[in-house]
């Protein structure tokens, strides 16, 4: 259990700010993260790793000479925002291009996409590299949907060191894919971990048991085993790996990484048991590694990574690197500071150009929908531990409190806007952006999409009507099928979003009457009824997506959490229609029912 924290929602920021103090050796602060705190002679590719936070020393501990030229740092367990990798990439930016890797979670490979494409469009050569060595993840033809875990280490090492040696980005990004395809990792867990400011753990072990297959966000192991002895373990973890080997090499890097409270010999107690099983099976081992490299906050677990070597992987493993949690070797390059240590980099240069001015109708929209995102913030907040439990039972407990922040996040933004006088549109945009940035994970990428798409439909002064809504609301849909990759009955967010659309366009246009503000009201309220339906249907599916695909048949009997909050929002929505909206006169229920 983490029990040093203030406010635990500014737990990532103040953890943040004493890394970069301590570390400046190395590091320096920026908005999303930190960046070297010096810089070779001679301008290299630029290598940007990150993740959410709680796996310390990944990501932040890897950045340094030789490793890791920055990272984005997302929450606890949830993805960077598009926003923070921007603002990391740019600082690290040298003109021979950019490299982002991570683990193959959605929510990072949603915003890392989508900053690598934003850096593309302005003129960057920017490339990714997905780690997935945890061999429980997904079947051996299935490698592209396994998991990063601990290997983050072997592909930041090689990708460094290859930027370090002056290398092009072309060959970069070639190094790092080929010390993916030769790293293999699994994990092992005896208790779960506990987030900031929780009381419980997000996912417990029944005592006498030992779960396989954990990821690094607090989700479950994927099968659960009676608690082995410890040359049990090593011949379990070892047999495991040895049987995904890539190739035919005999030369071997073992890492075992510790996940947060396994003490360090208890880990030199298993290692002892690994080393002669590698051994007798004909493997030569290379300098072996032991400690702590990617954890899980407090989870008592631990990792056994093998990464096999060749001729080109062997040099660049072994060159010389430091970081605040990994340095082998002396560098033989200069390095020379990049400013006062321990100092933030100056910010971003923000837009603040004004709006166009708004009209007093524009503006009245404006303030009705900053009212719904303040409605819409109250709800998530008093749901945040229920949409957090749903979540834990096969994902990594999270998404309320991402949830939770995101609508907070755009409530406040909303009300800025309005103060400020802008218009509807210039309100959505302002709470998209604002969810997407400070929700982060998945859930904060798609509402940011959902809520800035809506966003074109309050463009102009005059008050959307009931079908324009209706095409904004499908373009909605769209969007997130195509942002997300996602399908209905693949148990996403998609599986509440269809049947609101489709519900809301039936009534609308079943209402005859493209005019009156009760049609908007019915046709929000039907919708809302819909999804809330459908949201709760997704119990019977099996996830097909997300952290919780790894656990797709334990998911069953448990509604997805993002259709859930969904259906929330839409209730939310709707209640808020329905209490801005006058009673009908006798007229006009008369007409209603003709």
């Amino acid at each position: 259990m983490t029990r040093l924290f203030n406010d635990p929602n500014d737990f990532v920021s103040d953890m943040s700010r004493g890394f970069a103090l301590a570390s400046s050796r190395w590091v320096r602060a920026v908005n999303g993260g930190v960046v070297r705190s010096t810089a070779a002679v001679e301008p290299t590719v630029s290598l940007v790793v990150g993740g959410g936070s709680g796996h310390f020393p990944a990501f932040s501990g890897l950045v340094g000479p030789g490793l890791a030229h920055g990272t984005a740092m997302g929450n606890v367990f949830a993805s960077p925002s598009t926003k923070q990798i921007m603002s990391v990439a740019r600082a690290c930016d040298q003109g021979r291009g950019v490299l982002f890797s991570y683990g193959n979670y959605a929510g990072d490979v949603l915003n890392f996409d989508q900053a690598q494409e934003q850096l593309r469009a302005e003129g960057i050569d920017a490339r990714t590299v997905v780690v997935t060595d945890d061999i429980f993840s997904a079947p051996s033809g299935e490698i592209e949907k396994r998991r990063g875990i601990a290997g983050d280490l072997v592909v930041f090492k090689v990708a460094g060191a290859a930027a370090e040696a002056g290398l092009d980005i072309a060959e970069v990004e070639r190094l790092a894919s080929s010390a993916n395809d030769h790293t293999r990792s699994i994990g092992v867990a005896f208790s779960g971990c506990t987030l900031p400011g929780a009381d419980e753990p997000l996912f417990t072990v029944p005592d006498g048991q030992m779960a396989i297959g954990l990821g690094i966000h607090g989700e479950p192991g994927i099968d659960e085993v009676p608690l082995p002895s410890a040359i049990q373990l090593a011949e379990l973890l070892v047999s495991r790996l040895l049987a995904e080997a890539p190739d035919q090499s005999k030369r071997v890097v073992p890492i075992l990484n510790g996940l947060g409270t396994v003490k360090y010999e208890e880990l030199y107690l298993l290692y002892g048991l690994i080393d002669p099983l590698l051994r007798t099976a004909g493997y030569e081992l290379v300098d072996p590694e032991v400690g702590e490299f990617c954890t899980s906050f407090d989870m008592a677990g631990l990792s056994l990574t093998l990464l096999w070597l060749d001729d080109e992987l062997e040099p660049l493993w072994n060159a010389p690197c430091s970081s605040a949690a990994f340095t082998r070797g002396e560098l033989g390059t200069a390095h020379v500071p990049t400013g006062l240590a321990g100092q933030e980099l100056p910010q971003e240069q923000v837009n603040t150009a004004a709006p166009a001015a708004a009209s007093a109708a524009s503006q009245q929209l404006g303030r009705e929908a900053s009212a719904a995102f303040t409605r819409i913030a109250a709800v998530l907040d008093d749901a945040a531990g229920e949409l957090g439990r749903l979540d834990s039972v096969a994902g990594d407990g999270d998404h309320g409190i991402g949830m939770q922040r995101g609508s907070k996040a755009a409530a406040r933004a909303a009300a800025d806007a309005t103060a400020a006088g802008h218009g509807a549109e210039a309100v959505l945009a302002s709470a998209g952006e604002a969810w997407a940035d400070v929700g982060g994970g998945t859930s904060g990428a798609i509402w940011g999409r959902i809520i800035g798409t809506l966003a074109a439909g309050f463009a102009g002064d005059s008050r959307p009507t009931p079908t324009s809504m209706a095409a904004a609301i499908d373009a909605a849909v769209d969007k997130v099928r195509m942002f997300g990759g996602v399908e209905v009955g693949e148990k996403t967010l998609l599986d509440a979003l269809v049947p609101f659309a489709t519900e809301f366009s039936r009534t609308v246009s079943s209402s005859g009457d493209d005019s009156s503000p009760l049609v908007l009201a019915r046709a929000t309220t039907c919708a809302a009824h819909a999804a809330t339906q459908a949201a709760q249907s997704t119990a019977d599916l099996v996830a097909m997506r997300g952290r919780a695909r790894s656990h797709g048949d334990r998911s069953v009997g448990t509604p997805d959490p993002g259709a859930i909050s969904l259906a929330m929002i839409a209730s939310a929505i709707a209640e808020q229609f329905t209490s801005d909206t006058p009673l009908p006169t006798p007229t006009e229920r008369k007409a209603a029912r003709s």
